[in-house]
């Protein structure tokens, strides 16, 4: 007989979750890992229907009122109570795939890594949710980010959910409660501050459900542009080329429309915006010929709103505040 594995505590943030939730714990319930697991539901949503899922189908899952809604605190609640070795976070919108966690807790043993876990595999049903995991999955719309577009097994910056041995997660402090977003880029900044490694493997692919509208996914952007500079307030050290990118577009399409305003010549006042389109359009064509995709067509769109709304977010003044739901 083998040494013992360590115990698992899956911790499932939810809000307004009941046409998910199920999904979620099935993929937990699924899982082929022989050790002890238990599973916590951190539920903020407004109405009860979550936790009646919960309770009524699941009746093993232990389930935590979130009363400040946000994903950092309900997971730091769940945590608290956690009895786990690990910590396993997964997402309610999410379904976990097969060996994920007897796979996660192999690579924590064989790297000593602070944390470990994956990639965020966008999967729509519809057109527009199609477009929108054809743009989160381009270099355009992710920049050099590999828990977006993938690559080699290794250390990383950050992770897709992510798993986390206790001592690491304890000796950190967990989620930043002050962030209603980027609250997981923070977190594996401090633990590498500490020496600690965040592990990216890209066999950990995990299914995410993209935003079914552009209105949700300019608001989704603006909130991811918004944190994130916060979080590089918080951290400068943590800052990347990448984040400036949208910003400096930003600039650069202002700046051309003053030089329409101010009468400048043609090419001066369309060399940036033309060649934006054109760019956008170019790499959403070859994207969408390369997967066969015709959802493509509507990529330059997305990758113009994902780009714009973070940008806006980024650039907007003050330090963010947190909003109660």
């Amino acid at each position: 007989m083998g040494p013992a594995l360590p115990s698992l505590s899956v911790v499932i943030p939810a809000r307004n979750a009941e046409a998910t939730i199920g999904e979620a714990l099935d993929s937990v319930f699924a899982q082929d890992y022989r050790g002890p697991v238990e599973v916590i539901v951190a539920d903020g949503s407004e109405t009860p229907a979550t936790s009646k899922v919960v309770e009524e189908g699941y009746p093993s899952v232990r389930i935590l009122p979130n009363p400040h809604r946000f994903l950092a605190a309900g997971v730091n609640a769940a945590c608290k109570i956690a009895t786990g070795h690990v910590i396993v976070r997964c997402d309610a919108h999410t379904a976990l795939p097969p060996g994920y966690l007897r796979r996660v807790v192999e690579i924590l043993e064989r790297t000593g890594a602070g944390n470990a876990g994956g990639r965020q595999q966008p999967v729509g049903t519809t057109f527009f949710e199609r477009a929108v995991a054809v743009a989160m999955t381009m270099p355009l719309g992710a920049g050099r980010a590999r828990h977006r577009l993938g690559g080699g097994e290794g250390p990383a910056d950050t992770v897709f959910l992510g798993a986390y041995p206790r001592e690491a997660w304890d000796a950190v402090g967990g989620y930043a409660e002050s962030l209603p977003c980027a609250e997981d880029y923070e977190l594996n900044w401090r633990l590498r501050q500490q020496g600690k490694i965040v592990w990216f493997d890209p066999e950990l692919s995990v299914a995410y459900r993209p935003r079914s509208t552009l209105r949700a996914l300019a608001r989704q952007y603006f909130r991811y542009g918004r944190w994130k500079r916060v979080v590089l307030r918080m951290h400068p050290g943590a800052a990347l080329p990448r984040h400036g990118a949208a910003p400096l577009l930003l600039l650069g399409l202002a700046a051309s429309a003053l030089a329409v305003a101010a009468d400048a010549p043609w090419p001066a006042v369309a060399a940036l915006p033309v060649g934006y389109v054109a760019t956008l359009t170019a790499a959403s064509a070859l994207a969408g010929l390369r997967r066969n995709e015709p959802a493509a067509l509507v990529a330059p769109l997305v990758l113009a709103t994902m780009h714009l709304s973070w940008g806006v977010g980024f650039m907007m003044p003050g330090r963010g505040r947190r909003r109660s739901a």
